[in-house]
């Protein structure tokens, strides 16, 4: 398949009530409004392809970005391919899952999430937490530096209610993954999530909530996840 084919296909899958609710969320125009489960066919097709992927995601449409994500070679990625993504995405969806998603399967995307995080460009330093809360949920505990993890948690704990708003919001949810996935950590992170106590972060007009970390934590560890790292992030 070629952007050619998989453009008027995906047009084809769109829907007007669904772009609504991705409207709420952050998705910008231009896009058709696809459920990911007809994104997913394409991926079942397709597979991986690097120069697609590439392809898809520089048509700007947020439909084609987020499928570029989904059969994107991600350890064929160049820090400069990696670096474009991440100031093209404009839409939520893309800044918080695909880019993330590309960066964690990339060995130069811890390097480049910690140069995310000090952007002050929302949208970037939103890609830098994503893509760290992506990596300590699916690599060993034995290739994390938890030197490094426990100094990012003492800044979480110092800075995130004075964060941008969507920095706050996935800061949040790095704090969970952190607590989830690296055992070492666990109690630590509660610890941190009781001082920080509540995040308040404006979700606009969708149903949407924040989780406090410490009750998801401790959920997890009373169904004895803790410490079972994910196959894979993307989904």
């Amino acid at each position: 398949m070629n952007v050619a084919e998989i453009m008027p296909y995906l047009e084809s899958k769109g829907s007007e009530s669904i772009k609504k609710i991705l409207l709420k969320h952050g998705i910008k125009e231009p896009f058709f409004g696809v459920k990911i489960e007809y994104l997913k066919e394409i991926q079942k097709i397709v597979k991986t392809d690097y120069q697609l992927a590439k392809e898809l995601y520089a048509t700007g449409n947020a439909d084609a970005m987020y499928l570029a994500g989904l059969i994107a070679d991600d350890a064929q990625m160049t820090p400069d391919d990696l670096q474009l993504w991440a100031r093209q995405a404009v839409s939520n969806n893309i800044s918080e899952y695909t880019v993330p998603w590309v960066a964690t399967g990339n060995k130069y995307g811890y390097e480049l999430a910690l140069a995310w995080i000090d952007s002050a460009d929302e949208q970037t330093a939103v890609i830098g937490w994503a893509t760290l809360l992506n990596w300590v949920s699916q690599k060993p505990d034995s290739e994390l530096d938890l030197t490094a993890l426990r100094s990012l948690l003492a800044r979480v704990v110092k800075t995130i209610h004075n964060a941008p708003n969507r920095v706050r919001s996935v800061m949040n949810n790095f704090l969970i993954s952190l607590g989830t996935y690296v055992t070492a950590l666990t109690d630590e992170v509660i610890a941190a999530a009781q001082t920080i106590g509540d995040v308040m972060v404006d979700k606009g007009d969708t149903a949407c909530k924040v989780p406090r970390a410490e009750d998801y934590i401790l959920k997890a560890k009373a169904k004895g996840s803790i410490g079972k790292k994910k196959k894979m992030v993307k989904c």
